[in-house]
């Protein structure tokens, strides 16, 4: 019997750190968190030192209990949950429930951590145990007390101020701004036109590009020319030339180093850029590729951790990879010594090592059997950038030449490749990057050297507002802005989309109105709160906890006490203030100002005179806007439940007729009634008729007796008994490939019919 307990996070790395560890232990997975704040008022202490009051998770119990069982039986236990603080915080929170369950005395348990699931890295890892870091579990209890405390004081701000389900966050509201705020600049931004002027030549076979950037000593910048008159008053002056005469040459030789491997942030920003993934799938991906895959008999972590902001590599990774290049590549691809990169991460507290293949030797293609097209992606990703981060430099060729006409100067850049480096094994791609003169082939030329001109071009041109954010450059923002951390990019993300504040459009952050007004609310109310400064030096403060360097209850004092009375003094903004804005249109139904409102289903324009004038336009999300018809009330009848008028509405699903008074009367009647006379009675209440509907699939067929009754036909029915079951009505379903069948509705038995209705 196992002497010896281990106990891991995921369940996936089980079976391999068995069979590393062999029958002295016996290996558990706790499946991530087993206790967590209950999603309730109260959750924390905020008068007894914000003590957390934590709930065992529900789905949880049946591995806590296998591990107080094995725990009982066992002498040592060894805490394996992931190095980051999360991790440090599940094994704190089992050896709490150990020692609540008077395991705990007596045993040896002790902490463990690897990057890595690999024989070597866990051995050694159990081989080096240490304590439970608890400045890493304060730092982590911490960032829950401040989650907490703005989620459960500010989104209730919102409920009632906005509309309920909203939700603010520390590091989630900051985000929405980024996004909102782009979106404010796109609004807004008016376009200018400006001109370029470029001359075409060629020597032999090369043709070239030169662009003006002087006329007659006046420097000439990307938007110098603004009209077209003016560039067509440049191209006039010198049309009359054949002969541009190259006036310098100037070339140079410069480094491009290689990039460091991948962090948390930098693997989604790439594998977006590359690959395409949302950081959500790159992260399930990741997850996989490092608890292990099934390689032919053996189960084997490919990557090593993957939440961390660490570019460093071990030193015996860097001795494999560096061994690779010397017995795969020329010599001039390995550099005499190996490449260090810096971090601009204050604190890398999240892992030990960047994101690398857990063996260099396991190239891509070796392992590419044993992975689904995703693996496959995201670990040639990997494996590519750790091996580039290795190789020696790239050395570019940059020629710049100035081409003389008249008074004028052009210049023609060129960029060569004298010797690709780390280029060989991978290259980063830029978003939103333009550059017209990457690349560029120039021919052989010398200084005095007459060129012809083949033709003089006018290129116009709009300036651009910037881009909306991807998923990819949000992240990079947050990550050079000091907000967030390696753990918290994909959740951030999913809650906006979840929330609603955003949808994608080709892959891009849009606000909706509703996060348009959820962000100007907290931003005109709660500054501190989405104030990018503010929020990273809560990062940075989280950072000092972890570190030691700080106290948690301090700093969750001085934020609490300004929190709550902030909160406390917002609570009397008034609802129209926060979804209403006045606009200057006049009303075309009574001349009354309209207004901007925000409505359940988004943003619509309305008369400032309602209810007395009705008048409404909707909004679209390009902000075209469409007007809607007032209902029509339905002559010579009242709602049958209180006596109102009744109304004629469009809806989701048509036209329908609903009490004036909704919604304190709910009454609503079908806008065409059913034809009950020959319709067929309902075979289970036989008091009934069975008429068509339309829900949102389509048509389908039910009693109207509903909900007394509930029979429901997919297809339209026919009083035709089933000769299969008796059953006294089939449905009748034409297909192109079948035919006509009737077909039962209890025993699916189905008959052909031909195409005079008889059965064949």
């Amino acid at each position: 019997m196992a002497k010896k307990l281990l106990i891991v996070e995921s369940l996936a790395k089980i079976k391999p750190i068995s069979k590393y560890l062999g029958g002295d232990f016996k290996v558990l997975g706790s499946a991530g968190h087993v206790r967590d704040l209950p999603k309730k008022n109260g959750s924390i202490d905020i008068t007894n030192g914000f003590t957390p009051k934590y709930k065992f998770i529900e789905d949880k119990k049946k591995y806590v209990d296998d591990i107080l069982s094995a725990a009982d039986k066992s002498s040592e236990i060894y805490l394996a949950t992931d190095p980051d603080r999360e991790g440090e915080a599940i094994a704190w929170h089992i050896n709490e429930i150990l020692r609540e369950n008077n395991l705990a005395q007596g045993k040896n348990i002790r902490r463990v951590t690897f990057n890595e699931i690999t024989e070597t890295a866990v051995k050694n890892a159990v081989a080096h145990p240490r304590q439970i870091d608890t400045n890493l579990v304060d730092a982590q209890q911490a960032r829950l007390a401040l989650d907490y405390l703005i989620g459960f004081n500010v989104s209730p701000l919102l409920w009632r101020k906005i509309k309920p389900g909203l939700s603010a966050g520390r590091v989630q509201s900051p985000a929405l701004r980024l996004i909102c705020e782009r979106e404010d600049e796109i609004r807004k931004f008016v376009p200018e036109d400006y001109f370029g002027i470029h001359l075409l030549s060629h020597k032999g076979r090369i043709k070239f590009k030169s662009r003006l950037i002087d006329d007659n000593g006046r420097k000439i910048e990307t938007r110098t020319i603004s009209t077209e008159v003016e560039a067509k008053s440049i191209v006039e002056r010198i049309s009359g030339e054949s002969i541009a005469v190259i006036k310098k040459i100037t070339k140079k030789q410069k480094k491009k180093n290689p990039t460091a491997p991948f962090i948390t942030s930098s693997l989604q920003i790439e594998a977006s850029r590359q690959l395409g993934f949302a950081t959500d799938r790159t992260m399930r991906v990741a997850q996989g590729l490092y608890e292990g895959i099934q390689l032919g008999s053996e189960t084997v972590g490919l990557i090593t951790y993957m939440r961390t902001d660490s570019i460093q590599l071990s030193e015996t990774a860097i001795n494999e990879i560096r061994e690779y290049i010397g017995a795969n590549f020329a010599a001039q691809y390995l550099p005499n010594k190996p490449n260090v990169f810096t971090s601009k991460s204050k604190n890398a507290q999240e892992a030990h090592e960047a994101i690398r293949p857990t063996s260099i030797y396991r190239t891509p293609e070796s392992v590419k059997a044993f992975l689904n097209a995703d693996q496959y992606k995201l670990y040639e990703l990997i494996w590519r950038r750790t091996l580039a981060s290795q190789v020696t430099a790239a050395i570019l060729d940059t020629t710049a030449i100035d081409l003389v006409v008249k008074d004028t100067v052009f210049r023609a850049n060129g960029v060569m490749v004298n010797f690709d480096g780390f280029m060989k094994v991978y290259q980063e791609i830029i978003e939103d990057e333009v550059n017209e003169d990457q690349e560029a082939r120039l021919p052989e030329l010398v200084e005095g050297e007459e060129v012809p001109i083949d033709n003089l071009e006018i290129s116009a041109h709009q300036t651009e507002p910037k881009p909306r954010y991807t998923e990819a450059s949000l992240i990079k923002a947050l990550e050079e802005l000091g907000i967030g951390r390696p753990s918290t990019y994909v959740p951030i993300i999913a809650t906006l989309k979840k929330r609603e504040y955003v949808v994608m459009d080709k892959k891009r952050f849009v606000p909706t109105d509703i996060g348009m007004v959820v962000s100007q609310f907290l931003t005109n109310h709660l500054p501190k709160y989405v104030d990018l400064q503010f929020t990273a030096n809560l990062e940075d403060t989280l950072d000092d906890i972890a570190l030691g360097t700080k106290n948690r209850l301090p700093v969750l004092d001085v934020f609490w006490e300004e929190l709550s009375t902030l909160v406390k003094e917002k609570q009397n903004i008034s609802k129209q203030e926060l979804t209403s804005e006045m606009l200057d249109d006049d009303c075309p139904q009574c001349g009354k100002k309209l207004m901007s409102k925000i409505g359940r289903y988004g943003r619509f324009i309305g008369c400032s005179g309602y209810p007395e004038c009705n008048y409404m336009r909707k909004v679209d999300k390009d902000g075209q806007t469409e007007e809607i018809v007032a209902p029509e009330e339905v002559p010579d009848r009242v709602c049958p439940k209180d006596g109102g008028k009744l109304l004629i509405r469009t809806g989701k699903f048509g036209k329908f007729i609903s009490c004036a008074n909704y919604p304190k009367c709910k009454h609503i009647e079908n806008i065409n009634q059913p034809d009950t006379e020959n319709a067929i009675t309902c075979p289970e209440c036989n008091t009934g008729k069975v008429v068509a509907k339309k829900g949102r699939f389509g048509v389908f067929y039910s009693c109207n007796n509903y909900p007394t009754c509930k029979t429901i036909f997919k297809y339209e029915p026919v009083k035709t008994v089933c000769p299969s079951c008796s059953y006294p009505v089939m449905m009748t379903h034409t297909t192109k490939t079948k035919g006509t069948q009737h077909i039962c509705p209890k025993c699916k038995h189905s008959v052909k019919v031909d195409s005079v209705g008889e059965v064949s």
